[in-house]
């Protein structure tokens, strides 16, 4: 039950998800970023870009106390990979949505809780090539075709990652200045437009006032940090059911353990009440 690990406050149980596009985890784990974990009273922790094999994570940093703990890695070796932290052991763990193409770069783990189940996902960049751009297409339009297949379901759903993609004016500082890179492509943001419009998914992040100017990633070029030059491309993606769910969002910027930042969101949601 989500009250053993959430925060009860005033009769409402918090079930607190995390995630974080690490850009290697064993460089995050040296940067203190399990140390920051162990007092999050987090439910559950998705990771990005792993960039490692699991026999590579031999260490017992990355198998936390109390937690249930997934890795799916890329064949590639020191490349993408996702990972998934867990308080409750789940009923089901899916490695890959069914796209070879994508599946082999260990974009995407899910597990199956009690009525509700948990994403981390990593979609691809395409700033690298025209061919990586292309990819990143291909990737898209497969994915919706899992997204029409989850909303099926039911239990709701947490899709937490990196996907790459912001979505309008107010998510990017440069808006003008990057219409033609990859990740505020029109195109790209368009097929937000439809997960969040057609398809009915919501941006947890914004089913909350927002100040400006909140980004989850920031170039290394420049000063980009320092001057909060960013892109909010990390998300919580949820299902209809989960919109009016949300109590809390933030972005941890007083530690940096990679190029992103923590996305902390806090969803009511209990377990007993769904069982």
């Amino acid at each position: 039950m989500a009250a053993t690990y959430g925060i009860m406050t005033q009769e409402i149980v918090v079930f607190r998800v995390i995630s974080l596009n690490a850009n290697g985890i064993r460089a995050a784990a040296r940067k203190g970023f399990f140390d920051w974990m162990g007092g999050q009273e987090a439910d559950v922790i998705c990771i990005q870009e792993t960039k490692a094999q699991v026999h590579q994570l031999a260490d017992d940093v990355f198998s936390p106390d109390g937690y249930h703990c997934y890795y799916e890695d890329a064949v590639k070796k020191g490349y993408s990979g996702t990972a998934v932290y867990t308080r409750h052991k789940p009923k089901k763990v899916v490695r890959g949505y069914g796209d070879p193409e994508f599946d082999a770069e260990g974009r995407y783990l899910e597990v199956q809780l009690e009525g509700i189940n948990v994403v981390s996902l990593y979609l691809p960049s395409g700033s690298s090539s025209e061919e990586r751009q292309e990819a990143k297409y291909r990737c898209m339009d497969s994915f919706t075709e899992h997204l029409k297949k989850l909303q099926r379901r039911r239990s709701e759903y947490v899709i937490c990652g990196d996907w790459n993609i912001v979505h309008k004016e107010g998510d990017i500082k440069n808006w003008k200045q990057n219409q033609k890179n990859s990740g505020c492509l029109p195109e790209e943001r368009a097929w937000l437009d439809k997960v969040f419009g057609e398809h009915r998914y919501a941006d947890a992040f914004r089913c909350l006032p927002q100040d400006p100017d909140q980004y989850t990633w920031w170039s290394n070029r420049g000063r980009a940090w320092d001057n909060n030059v960013g892109w909010r491309i990390d998300y919580q993606v949820v299902t209809p059911g989960l919109r009016e769910k949300v109590l809390r969002t933030d972005i941890y910027k007083e530690q940096r353990f990679s190029d992103h930042a923590p996305l902390i969101m806090d969803y009511d949601w209990s377990y007993a009440d769904r069982t």
